[in-house]
């Protein structure tokens, strides 16, 4: 395979096929109550559900009027009306970034650049990185629009420190970007009296658009649903009205069921709360072992502080793993997909040149293999100290031990 079939490699296909954690039961009866409605739901979403959106967003501290929300089934949907209807030109992410953004800016016709994160964390470009990129882009004739980021990020799981997400905005503000924030794991902070998170609607209200699926940390992965927020101004309202056109062109709506259970959701009643709490303890516990287990094996990582998953560069083993066979993304992914399952992801797929060796790996798996055991990793305050935790733990440090010590790969 060469470097052009990689770059064209579809999307890690892990993330949307594991059933993840059990449903919420009081969740699952909402959806339940709602099965008989047969009316469509507005495009756009439901007067009562943009409210409960507002109410999600008011207690993070963005004020948020109904008119100014969307609703789609899914994030895909909603970014890619987002980048369709936003004004032409060029899009900036991250590198590494979520596997899902550029295949969506190739579909809308656009040119998708991507700046390098910086040494703190991931999820958002260094803001020197994109100053000199969108220069660079611009000398070239292009015309950089668009900055997509994430302050709690896929793939590498961790969050941006303030100051820096402050330099980011204000650079992206200077060149005239307009900023799409990807909230979707801004609740699966695993340590949230530790970690500040802010938002860049915090820091630039009238440039930034935010996007959250709420499949991070709400609802099942089968339930597809995703809210944007738009800026209260002339420019906001427009883009909105866009969106509204698009979705409703392609008949982009909520299932009823699925639109009672967001609803109930958005609403964070008791139920929600403890399992959002519960889910971050448990992907915390086994966050920090992998991070452990992969550090000791070699590889480099930042510290993983939020969602499900972490990014390791094993660059400092290319000579021991070329005597392996494994001499970038694409064949160390196919060799601990062997070892390990469809819980590990090759770095080409977020934006990592092939030649790379950086991987993420998805935390899910290590919870337990079905629902049962997944439910009593939530239900215990240590489920490093489960049996099937444990083992799936051994499992994973092993098979990266083995890779490394062990002979040439088949």
């Amino acid at each position: 395979m060469d470097g052009m079939q990689r770059q064209w490699t579809a999307p890690a296909p892990a993330d949307r096929e594991d059933g993840g954690l059990p449903v919420v039961p009081e969740l699952l009866a909402s959806f339940a109550a709602a099965a008989g409605h047969t009316a469509p739901e507005p495009v756009g979403g439901s007067a009562g559900l943009r409210s409960a959106a507002c109410g999600y967003w008011s207690r993070r501290g963005l004020w948020t009027d109904p008119e100014h929300v969307v609703v789609a089934p899914g994030a895909e949907p909603l970014l890619l009306a987002l980048l369709a209807s936003a004004p032409g030109g060029d899009v900036l992410l991250p590198r590494p970034c979520a596997a899902w953004y550029e295949p969506l800016v190739r579909l809308v016709n656009r040119r998708a650049h991507h700046a390098p994160v910086p040494a703190e964390c991931g999820g958002l470009p260094d803001p020197f990185a994109l100053l000199e990129i969108v220069r660079r882009i611009r000398a070239e004739g292009g015309a950089p629009r668009v900055l997509l980021l994430s302050a709690a990020d896929d793939p590498t799981g961790t969050v941006a420190p303030p100051e820096l997400l402050h330099e980011v905005c204000e650079a992206a503000v200077a060149e005239g970007l307009l900023i799409v924030s990807d909230e979707t794991w801004r609740d699966t902070v695993h340590h949230p009296q530790g970690t500040v998170l802010l938002s860049p609607a915090e820091m630039s209200p009238e440039n930034t658009i935010v996007l959250c699926d709420l499949a991070g940390a709400f609802t099942p992965a089968g339930w597809p649903a995703a809210i944007a927020r738009f800026p209260a101004t002339e420019r906001g309202a427009e883009l909105r009205g866009r969106v509204l056109s698009l979705l409703t062109a392609v008949r982009s709506v909520l299932p009823g069921p699925i639109a009672a259970a967001t609803a109930y959701a958005l609403e964070e009643p008791e139920p929600v709360r403890d399992r959002m709490a519960a889910a971050a303890r448990a992907h915390g516990a086994v966050a920090a072992a992998a991070y452990r287990a992969l550090t000791a094996a070699g590889a480099l990582a930042r510290p993983p502080q939020a969602g499900r998953h972490l990014y390791a560069d094993l660059d400092e083993l290319r000579g021991v793993l070329a005597a392996r066979g494994v001499t970038d993304s694409v064949e160390l992914e196919r060799e601990l997909v062997r070892r390990l399952g469809p819980s590990v992801a090759g770095g080409h797929r977020f934006g990592d040149p092939p030649h790379t060796l950086r991987i993420r790996v998805a935390t899910l798996p290590l919870l337990g293999p079905a629902e049962e055991s997944r439910l009593r990793a939530l239900q215990t305050p240590d489920p490093l100290r489960l049996p099937h935790v444990a083992t799936a733990l051994d499992a994973f440090e092993a098979a990266f031990r083995d890779l490394i010590e062990g002979g040439p790969v088949t």
